[in-house]
């Protein structure tokens, strides 16, 4: 019987390290892009199929475009902890910025740190390891003069901040996107050299985004 037992449960062991590990990336419409054609997520799947990783690794999306961090907190447990992801990568919080200035619907900062903390936590509670990512730009000019510079930069401030004290991965493409701009966005253009509208990935972008993301979620 026990040997049984052993034989049973080292099968089972088996079975779970043959499983794909699951890494689901939870946001807005720049993440329901990210599976599109050519989109980071596209990108990152064909790597996996290149490098004969597909059997270890599983890429879901879970982005819908409009989406603040409220929706993300109301929707996990339909649109993630039923998918049982082994990760979770947020990036949201253009349109809690964005929002603020053109409907005035967006999310106050304070409300904003706390329902991303409750995120990550219910997240962690189930074994879930969580990466936080900054929102990127809302314009791409570098002198500082796109319109919602100021709050994205506190928005980015409290989810660096969230991240450390909650142990959890993090992803800076607001500092990444900066550096990169300053670099090759000579002509301090609003939209063109990592997204077609200021916002939105364009080719460039989904590259350098997906680049990141493999670099930090499955490596080499």
């Amino acid at each position: 019987m026990i040997n049984l037992i052993l034989t049973l449960s080292i099968m089972c062991l088996n079975l779970q390290q043959n499983m794909p590990k699951k890494i689901l990336f939870f946001g807005d419409s720049i993440t329901e892009l990210g599976m599109k054609e050519n989109g980071y997520i596209y990108l990152m799947n064909d790597k996996l199929s290149e490098t004969k990783k597909s059997e270890k690794y599983q890429l879901i999306g879970s982005g819908i475009g409009g989406n603040k961090v409220y929706d993300l907190f109301f929707r996990m447990e339909k649109d993630v902890l039923t998918k049982k992801p082994d990760i979770v990568v947020i990036w949201i919080g253009v349109n809690d910025v964005w929002h603020k200035s053109m409907f005035g619907t967006g999310t106050d900062l304070n409300k904003f740190e706390s329902m991303y903390t409750d995120i990550i936590q219910r997240l962690q509670k189930t074994g879930t390891k969580v990466f936080c990512c900054t929102p990127a730009c809302i314009g791409e000019k570098t002198d500082h003069s796109n319109a919602q510079d100021g709050d994205l930069n506190e928005y980015s401030k409290v989810i660096r901040k969230i991240a450390v004290a909650n142990n959890a991965g993090l992803i800076d493409f607001r500092k990444t996107f900066l550096e990169y701009n300053l670099k090759h966005n000579t002509e301090n253009r609003y939209q063109g050299t990592l997204t077609y509208d200021g916002v939105h990935l364009n080719d460039t972008g989904n590259q350098l985004v997906s680049d990141l993301m493999w670099d930090t979620l499955i490596g080499i």
